[in-house]
């Protein structure tokens, strides 16, 4: 992403403008995680490599307010957060009992 916005905000409805705004924040987010994360690996400096890593996990915070933030004002997202996590659920159990 790295900082532009992947949408017209003049093409959206007024009131989905605020929850795609959120997502918009989200995809940053997770963006910068990566990017983080990706030159922590790259360094062998251990130093600089705890910092980015550390700033990583300040990042993921934000996810969760963001997500926390989506939750309200998207009436569709809770229930879609929580299918989702049922079935990763059903689907590890699977995977465990094939073992």
């Amino acid at each position: 992403m790295l900082s532009k916005i992947p949408f017209e905000i003049k093409s959206l409805k007024k009131e989905d403008l605020e929850k795609e705004i959120i997502r918009v924040g989200i995809i940053a987010e997770l963006d910068a995680i990566n990017l983080y994360e990706q030159l922590a690996a790259m360094t062998d400096n251990s130093l600089l490599k705890k910092v980015f890593l550390d700033i990583a996990k300040e990042e993921k915070v934000h996810v969760g307010e963001f997500q926390e933030l989506l939750m309200i004002l998207d009436q569709e997202h809770s229930p879609s957060l929580e299918e989702g996590k049922e079935e990763v659920s059903a689907l590890s159990k699977s995977k465990s009992s094939n073992k």
